[in-house]
């Protein structure tokens, strides 16, 4: 009687791990699908200019890109934006070769009385 509970405690935990592999790899496959843009530089028409920027000398003088999908670009408000953009080039960028990230949203501060800023 104890291999068969063994036999089974095995299969269910492979199912296990097999969907929490689905599951990752869908997560991965869903954000490489989504189209990012670059919040920072809003162009005339309203739209967003596409995340990233080149080795060029015409992209030197563009300042670093904060990039997010184009759906939550879409649901901020200008000054959420202005906000994440200035959080963002404010701290040193590339520091030991790596990318800097800030959060989206900032957290909101607590006041004393329980109030919220």
């Amino acid at each position: 009687m104890l291999p068969e509970v063994v036999v089974l405690s095995c299969l269910t935990g492979q199912r296990k791990q097999k969907h929490f592999n689905d599951m990752a790899k869908n997560g991965l496959d869903k954000w490489f699908k989504q189209k990012w843009v670059d919040i920072g530089s809003k162009r005339k028409d309203g739209s967003f200019a596409k995340c990233g920027r080149s080795k060029q000398k015409a992209d030197a003088k563009r300042k670093y890109p904060k990039c997010v999908p184009l759906a939550k670009a879409t649901r901020m408000t200008d000054s959420q934006r202005a906000s994440a953009v200035k959080r963002k080039r404010a701290v040193a960028q590339g520091v030991g070769g790596k990318p800097t990230n800030v959060p989206t949203f900032a957290k909101r501060k607590k006041m004393g009385f329980g109030g919220i800023v």
